[in-house]
């Protein structure tokens, strides 16, 4: 078994995170436990693991003092081994549809099997669909007393106001260094290992503020004999890390493009992924950022402030377009190359990114920054056609409905081919509903990776971040004839409503438009697979 699972924390004492430890230890004594609750923190600090305690907490046939779970009786040894019938463990990034949680409201009414709650942890809950939530909602409004709700996520700001405003908070930040260090001595402690607080600094400072991270490095450490004092722990996470920030950081403040772009291939060779050298350059950009601002202490001589908000906004370019790459270090390059001082035919630095406001000085369509300046004009003019071509009345318009198709066709054929059967219904500006008119292209859309793509295209489109919702529509229908002539019978398409002379018999059949035989090339692929 591995550390992070043998040592995963089993009572509210054993919780390494302070904060959430006290928060939880007091509610469950008070007795008055909330029915939905709220997890939400970055990945490795332990979410699902409190959960489970706090189901253990409320289903306890011998609780301890405070309310804290005995881990002796029944209901605690079966939710401890995942196979007690009341617990349901949900994942929302895989049970994310309206039908899933149509199927959970139905499951809700029922009493419990043997425990005294029945007890639902929704995992990644932001990825429910508006509609799954909105179904949700009033399951969470209006529950049965026999059931309790956690919703555990990374991005609750992604889950809909209502449901959150439902829930009771309890935040989960990153672990500080003492409390990782705290949790790394009792796997030290129980596998009777021998280790100086050094390496234990050492090994926390490279996990992020990641419990789980920081366990899965100290068995790898001990998985290849490494001795856990700091010169040797600090050797080898050097040694596994093959892309050094700082120094790629100090190419860039010297405009070395060719240096710079060098550098990068190396890592790539070496093993390292080019999103993790985007995220990490990001990551510390925007430390240096804070530290420039008196928010943070980490100080870079070679870049200016300007300097470190350009630089983010080419590379979160880079990182917006490097799905869509042929190779994943390619937008990445150009981002360099770009900040390195290549020009255009006009000597000024083209910067395509859809947030062109790095500074509020202008001058005939460009922005000054620092030593760099960036031609937004023709950004900025694009941005606001297409946005004036949205109705007032919150409705996208036949022109930029036809951009949002040219554009997603150009990179991703497939979601084209599925935006055919479908139609804008209502934009307020934050959520663009789709009426959809096929069950099958809905689900399709509605898939993570689909749905995401679709987004960032709307948003690129549109100039903002957008949420796409789908709703089963009916198709706009047309009327075909059959129409007798001299040379046999011929069909003949009229609008609603109109007729056609001779002996024409009326079908109430729709045929598919010849523009829309790309979807069904599409279905007859995903389904001779």
């Amino acid at each position: 078994m591995t550390f992070y699972l043998k040592y995963r924390p089993q009572t509210l004492q054993d919780l390494d995170l302070i904060s959430v430890r006290e928060s939880l230890k007091k509610i469950v004594a008070s007795g008055n436990i909330p029915h939905a609750f709220l997890f939400a923190g970055p990945r490795g600090t332990g979410k699902t693991s409190a959960a489970r305690i706090l189901a253990k907490a409320v289903n306890c046939q011998k609780p301890g003092v405070d309310g804290e779970p005995c881990n002796k009786c029944d209901q605690c040894i079966s939710i401890t081994k995942g196979d007690n019938l009341d617990i349901l463990e949900l994942d929302a990034a895989s049970h994310r549809g309206i039908e899933d949680i149509r199927a959970l409201r139905d499951s809700v009414k029922l009493a419990p099997a043997r425990a005294k709650k029945k007890v639902y942890i929704i995992d990644e809950a932001h990825m429910l669909t508006s509609e799954a939530s909105n179904a949700l909602l009033k399951t969470l409004e209006e529950p049965p007393t026999h059931v309790m709700f956690i919703l555990a996520t990374t991005n609750p700001e992604k889950l809909i106001e209502t449901v959150r405003s439902r829930t009771t908070k309890i935040a989960f930040n990153k672990a500080i260094l003492d409390e990782i260090v705290g949790m790394l001595k009792k796997v030290v402690k129980g596998e009777k290992l021998k280790a100086d607080d050094g390496a234990m600094h050492a090994i926390a400072q490279a996990s992020d503020g990641s419990f789980r991270d920081a366990v899965k490095i100290l068995e790898q450490l001990v998985g290849e004999k490494v001795k856990l004092e700091q010169r040797s722990v600090s050797d080898f996470l050097l040694s596994s890390r093959d892309f050094d920030v700082t120094e790629l950081l100090t190419l860039l403040a010297k405009h070395d493009a060719q240096a710079a772009i060098s550098f990068v291939d190396r890592c790539i060779e070496s093993g390292t992924q080019a999103k993790m050298i985007l995220d990490e350059t990001v990551k510390k950009l925007r430390s240096i950022l804070l530290t420039k601002v008196g928010l943070a202490d980490d100080s870079f001589d070679g870049l200016t402030k300007a300097d470190c908000v350009l630089l983010i906004k080419f590379f979160m370019r880079a990182s917006r377009e490097q799905r869509y790459a042929v190779l994943d270090q390619l937008p990445m390059e150009i981002a360099i190359i770009d900040w390195c001082g290549e020009e255009n035919s006009n000597g000024e630095v083209e910067d395509d990114s859809k947030d062109t406001s790095i500074s509020k000085k202008k001058d005939n369509g460009k922005i000054a920054n620092g030593k760099k300046t960036i031609n937004a004009g023709k950004d900025l003019e694009t941005i606001g056609a297409t946005v004036a071509a949205i109705n007032v009345n919150g409705n996208i318009g036949d022109d930029v409905w036809g951009k949002i198709l040219s554009v997603t066709r150009a990179e991703n054929t497939s979601i084209e081919a599925l935006l055919r059967a479908a139609r804008p219904l209502d934009f307020d500006g934050k959520t663009l509903k789709l009426g959809v008119f096929y069950r099958f292209h809905k689900e399709r859309l509605e898939e993570n990776s689909h749905r995401k793509i679709l987004e960032d295209i709307v948003g690129k489109v549109v100039g903002g971040q957008v949420r796409i919702s789908c709703i089963l529509t009916e198709q706009p229908k047309r009327e075909i004839t059959q129409v007798e002539e001299s040379g046999g019978v011929v069909l003949a398409e009229t609008k609603s409503g109109s007729s056609v002379s001779g002996n024409a018999v009326q079908s109430s059949e729709t045929l598919t438009e010849g523009d829309d035989m790309d979807i069904i090339n599409l279905a007859k692929d995903i389904f001779s697979n």
